[in-house]
């Protein structure tokens, strides 16, 4: 619950200052000058709501497993598992795509060439 406000947060945050840099932005472009650096308030706003996501991301993922094969056994019974290997299934279909001609021995000037 916690993590989901916090992103919540994060993400109007995020929006308004996408919304100040505009009107910043448009505003020097009234102004006739359309360079110059973003106030601090816009950077500290956009700051503040990467890192209120990456807590409300941190707090909300569940816990971790263990990705060992012991503790895979533990859920699961030898009877349940393939013995074959994945990639077994696979099918060469490169002979059926292009025919090829077979090769032949073409004897030039003395020296045998295959063609």
């Amino acid at each position: 619950m916690l993590g989901n406000l916090f992103i919540v947060f994060s993400a109007l945050a995020m929006l308004h200052a996408a919304y100040s840099t505009y009107e910043h932005l448009s505003h020097l472009k009234a102004l006739g000058r359309p360079e110059g650096s973003l106030p601090s308030d816009i950077l500290i706003e956009t700051l503040f709501a990467l890192v209120l996501g990456i807590i409300g991301s941190v707090i909300r993922t569940p816990a971790l497993r263990e990705v060992t094969w012991r503790s895979e056994m533990k859920r699961r019974s030898a009877e349940e598992q393939d013995p074959r290997l994945s990639f077994t299934t696979f099918a060469q279909r490169a002979g059926l795509l292009a025919k090829s001609e077979p090769t032949r021995v073409v004897e030039k000037a003395g020296v045998e060439v295959q063609s």
